[in-house]
């Protein structure tokens, strides 16, 4: 009995060293966020995305593949690399960043969403339009749902799908958009 107590002790200060551990690799990540997020906020885009690729590494080795924070990693890395204008090295990263999320909190989430908008922002910044309007009519379908028909995110989505249209000088889709998305920033 007192083996097999020992054992278990051993299990439990094991599962607490690894939750410590984990948490300190968290804090880690969390801190190279912060500066990626500081150095593109500063225009230094070459030198936040070695920080970002460091924290990818970090994320996947503590986290695994398919984690939430690797996804943030991902999203964070891409952003970066459509601001230096390599849209075919943020795509994959955008998209792998919606399937984690997707897998992880399910297709009708706002993290969906907001990943669909930026995959959505890289199509446009591209003149993709055909390929832009979906993802960003999906991401408003599902912010309209989880948010609500009033919330002010829906008029940030609104407008952005408005801007779509009205990028391709179709305006008389765009205006009911804007309308709309104005009625709610009203109130």
């Amino acid at each position: 009995m007192k083996a097999r107590l020992t054992g278990l002790l051993a299990v439990a200060c094991a599962v607490m060293c690894l939750s410590a551990a984990a948490y300190a690799q968290a804090d880690r990540l969390e801190a190279l966020n912060a500066q990626v997020i500081s150095l593109y906020r500063q225009g230094n885009y070459e030198d936040a995305a070695r920080l970002a690729e460091r924290a990818l590494a970090l994320a996947e080795e503590s986290f695994g593949p398919d984690h939430p924070a690797v996804a943030t990693s991902l999203n964070n890395l891409a952003l970066l690399y459509k601001a230096q204008g390599q849209y075919a090295a943020a795509e994959p990263l955008y998209k792998r960043a919606l399937a984690i999320w997707e897998k992880a909190l399910g297709p009708d989430h706002p993290n969906v969403a907001a990943s669909l908008n930026n995959l959505a922002e890289l199509y446009r910044a591209q003149g993709r339009y055909a390929a832009a309007e979906p993802l960003f009519k999906r991401a408003l379908a599902i912010d309209e749902k989880a948010l609500g028909p009033e919330h002010p995110d829906l008029a940030t989505d609104l407008n952005i799908l408005a801007g779509v249209f009205q990028d391709q000088r179709l305006f008389d889709f765009a205006e009911p958009l804007f309308k709309r998305a104005l009625a709610i920033d009203e109130k």
